[in-house]
This record gives C-alpha cells, sequence and structure tokens, in this order.
C-alpha cells in the first residue's frame, strides 16, 4: 500500500482551528471509466457547496492515491494530473472553511493506513460527540484534531475486523450530520447519519455507481438517479454490485436551509425540486407580504427563484436590476467582516437604467448578519432608486446550527437580536418582511415533523447538551480549541 506524497498529505497532524461550513462529496465505483475525471466533473457540479478546497481519492485495487490542494476544483486538478490518477474507485471532496486557518492540512478526502491497506474518506456535515470519538482512539494513534480525522481513524483502527463490519460497529456511536464517502482499495462506502440532516443520492451510471450530495452531481456526469441514500443506512459497492446495511433506525430530518440556500436549484431533495420550491415560497411571500412597488428584483442567484415566485404572486413585473460577478464566492461565510463587506461591493453591481426612479421589491433567501443587505439597500439607493422594500424567502435566522452550517454564533445573528423593525431600520429599507415558517415549509412538501428548523426555531433534533453548545460556541468564538476539545470539519 503506497499513497503520493507532493500535494497528498502523509502525516497525521493537521491542525484544524475551528468550525467549519457545508462542503460536498462524492464517490464512484465504475471500472473501465475514467474515474477520476468523473470525479472531477462531479466535485465541479458540487462546487458551490465548497470553495475552499478539493482532493480525490483513487484506487486501482491495489492502492490508494490521493491527490488534495487549496483552491477551486479547476485550480488544483489539471488535465496531466488527472490523467496520471488511475483506477477504477475515487473519492472527492470540496470543503468551505470559514474560522479558522484555510490550510493545506485540512483538505479530504483524509487517509489513513487501515490493516493491510488504506481507508479514505470525504465528510460533509458535523458532528457533535467528536471528544467521545476521539476518546476511544489509542493514545498513540494520533493527536485528533478534526472530526473527520477521528471517524477516519477509528474506521482504519480495527485489524480484526474489514471496513463494513469497523462501519458497523462505529455508526451507531457517531452523533451529529453525516453523509460520507469512504474507500479502502476495493470497495466503495456510502453512509447517512439517522436524522439524514444532508442531502446523500445514489446513482447508476453505466455498470457503475456514484454517489453524491446533490442529484445535479449525477445530471453532470450522465448518471441516472436511483434513489437516496436513506437515514442510517450504509451502502457498499464492488464488483459484488451494492449492498444496503441498516446500522440505525431512520428518523428524517433533513436540513431546511438546503431549500432556501445550500443546494442547487436544479437539485432534487425528498422528491422536491429545489427550484420549483423556491419559486412557491416566492409566490407564498407575496400573498402574505405584499406591497405596492414597479419592479421585483432579485438577488441573484440563490434569490431568483423567489423573486420569479413573488413577481408571479403580486403581478409586478420581475426585472434583473443586479449584475453578479460569477466568479466572487458567497459573502456570508467570508472569513472577516472586511473581506464580506468588500465581497458584497465585488459581488453585486446595479443596472442604474433599469432601477432609477422605481420602488423596487428586492427578494432575497435568507438574512444573516445584515450586511449584504445593508450594503445593497445603499447601492440602489445610489443609482437612484425611489423606495427599496426588502422580501426574505425564509424566516429569520436566529439560532446557530450544529449540523455542518456555520452561520454564525447567536450573539452574531442578526434575528436573533433584533425585531423586524430594527432590522429593517439597521439595513436602512422602507419596509421588510419574512416568510413564515409554516409557510416555508409547505413549500417543500416535506411534513414539518421530518425537517430540521433549528436554525429558525431552536429545536434541535439532534439534542445538544448545554455544555456540548458552550465549547462549540467558544471554538467557533476563539478560533482555538478548548483543552480536550475538537472543532468540527465539514
Amino acid at each position: 500500500m503506497s499513497y503520493s506524497d507532493g500535494r497528498v498529505n502523509t502525516t497525521t497532524d493537521s491542525h484544524e482551528r475551528g468550525p467549519r461550513d457545508a462542503c460536498g462529496v462524492f464517490g464512484v465505483w465504475a471500472p473501465g471509466e475514467e474515474v477520476s475525471k468523473l470525479t472531477y466533473f462531479g466535485l465541479y457540479a458540487l462546487q458551490h457547496r465548497g470553495q475552499e478546497s478539493a482532493g480525490i481519492a483513487l484506487s486501482n485495487g491495489e492502492r490508494i492515491v490521493v491527490y488534495k490542494d487549496m483552491g477551486l476544483v479547476s485550480q488544483v486538478f489539471d488535465e496531466a494530473t488527472l490523467e496520471s490518477l488511475r483506477g477504477h474507485l475515487a473519492v472527492g471532496h470540496c470543503r468551505y472553511s470559514t474560522t479558522g486557518s484555510p490550510v493545506w492540512q485540512n483538505a479530504q478526502p483524509t487517509f489513513f493506513t487501515a490493516r493491510d491497506g488504506g481507508l479514505a474518506l470525504g465528510h460533509n456535515g458535523n458532528l457533535i460527540n467528536t471528544s467521545e470519538l476521539a476518546a476511544m482512539l489509542p493514545s498513540d494513534h494520533l493527536e485528533a484534531t478534526t472530526d473527520t480525522e477521528v471517524l477516519t481513524g477509528l474506521l482504519a483502527n480495527s485489524p480484526d475486523r474489514s471496513t463494513e463490519e469497523a462501519a458497523l460497529d462505529l455508526l451507531p456511536k457517531v452523533r451529529g450530520a453525516f453523509s460520507l464517502a469512504f474507500m479502502d482499495e476495493t470497495t466503495l462506502y456510502a453512509a447517512r447519519d439517522p436524522q439524514g440532516v444532508r442531502p446523500f443520492v445514489l446513482g447508476r451510471l453505466g455498470d457503475g455507481w456514484v454517489v453524491a450530495s446533490e442529484t445535479a452531481a449525477l445530471d453532470i456526469v450522465g448518471a441516472t438517479m436511483v434513489r437516496e441514500i436513506e437515514p442510517g443506512e450504509l451502502v457498499t459497492i464492488d464488483e459484488r454490485g451494492v449492498r444496503s446495511l441498516r446500522f440505525a433506525p431512520a428518523a428524517p430530518k433533513g436540513c431546511l436551509f438546503e431549500y432556501v440556500y445550500l443546494a442547487r436549484p436544479d437539485t432534487t431533495i425528498a422528491g422536491r425540486n429545489v427550484n420549483s420550491a423556491r419559486v412557491e415560497v416566492g409566490r407564498r411571500l407575496a400573498g402574505v407580504r405584499p406591497v405596492e412597488a414597479d419592479l421585483v428584483v432579485p438577488v441573484p442567484e440563490s434569490g431568483t427563484p423567489a423573486a420569479v415566485g413573488y413577481a408571479e404572486g403580486s403581478d409586478i413585473p420581475f426585472a434583473q436590476g443586479l449584475v453578479k460577478n460569477s466568479y466572487v464566492g458567497r459573502t456570508f461565510i467570508q472569513p472577516s467582516q472586511t473581506l464580506r463587506q468588500l465581497g458584497i461591493r465585488l459581488k453585486l453591481n446595479p443596472l442604474r437604467d433599469v432601477i432609477e426612479g422605481r420602488r423596487l421589491v428586492v427578494v432575497d433567501d435568507s438574512i444573516v448578519r445584515g450586511n449584504t443587505q445593508r450594503a445593497l439597500v445603499q447601492m440602489l439607493r445610489e443609482a437612484g432608486a425611489a423606495e427599496v422594500h426588502v422580501r426574505i424567502s425564509s424566516p429569520p435566522v436566529q439560532w446557530p446550527c450544529y449540523y455542518g452550517v456555520d452561520f454564525a454564533t447567536r450573539s452574531e445573528l442578526i434575528g436573533g437580536n433584533m425585531s423586524t423593525e430594527e432590522i429593517r431600520a439597521s439595513i436602512g429599507a422602507d419596509s421588510l418582511a419574512y416568510i413564515g415558517l409554516d409557510d416555508l415549509v409547505a413549500a417543500t412538501e416535506i411534513g414539518k415533523d421530518r425537517l430540521c428548523r433549528a436554525c429558525f426555531d431552536g429545536v434541535y433534533p439532534i439534542e445538544v447538551d448545554a455544555d456540548s453548545r458552550g465549547k462549540y460556541l467558544l471554538e467557533k468564538t476563539c478560533g482555538t480549541p478548548e483543552s480536550g476539545s475538537v472543532p468540527a470539519n465539514a
């Protein structure tokens, strides 16, 4: 067993410094196909879920090679690199970082020597009992610094059991959100937490198989959607085909914020197309939060479907009043206040000829800290807008997420500290209104009891005790874990 050096992590002494945000995972088992390129395109389709680093682990049946680096998928991999990665089995990952050090050592997939070979793993989500799991590792095995590293180490540190047996023993002990794609030299594995917080799907590709965070990644590589990976399910894929094993009863609590912002609009989650859900939210928002105006203007791109729905529901004309620079990343997860404010200016520019003298309904998907909306309102007024009415296609974000979406601490969330009227005054809008939680849930066509709504209502489906919340918030605030605690990694 060997794996490459250079950009590949050949040590286990990485040092995470803070929690991370939603990531993208992709796995493929497809003998005879150009697996490295399939994984590249799969990660490209999932680039919106992670723009800090990217990596691919690939096996030819005898050894695992891992290649990863900082940057976008297109920056990390080139034609020569992909040509050199030969095999029939791969796991890929793209990652976000919000606090702590965005450094190469933190890129995934993680790798450990295991039994007579190796094990590579990519993780989307966030664990809430990482310290407890880390205590299960031998003291001399590693100095655990991320939840992903702990999972990989535990799966690898089982010399008397197969990877499948090790997973069936470990996964019932893991608490939190996890969609895992992992592999040894011969087999692809996919596992999803019992609540199914993060999306995860299985697809068919000729004689092979694909697992991915979103259905859009299946579309990009030409795979056919088979089904979702079920909550509490472990899937194994090798030359014998696909096998399904149950490690915990399903208790579905899919993330509601995936429908609001995280997922691509061309993705389907739990049978509901995300774009259709967002358009329906806009229609409902127009019905319950009307305003007299001349134009409906979306905040591109995640606000566009809801703005389309708002225009349809209000009979107010839809107009593209803001131009987006597609090469600027998402601003609410930039690592500093200064960069967030600068990023907003770089990201959007108003079309004066469209908006000058007009009363605008500006539709956005969410308000997290308020910086984006404050800058937008100011720009629109400077461009000549007569009135700016802000409509938000989600309820106020009031609570932090412990399951893989790093909004902020509660003290940083504007919706958790101000009333709607106070927020309106803070961002300088003529009016401000949100969709109600019940209307948002109804637009997903999924039962409220099957959704995690914690960022909106503070009801956490996977209980996080007060001590754990305190540790989590300390890590987020300070950027450095307290003694004995382990920061999270998406």
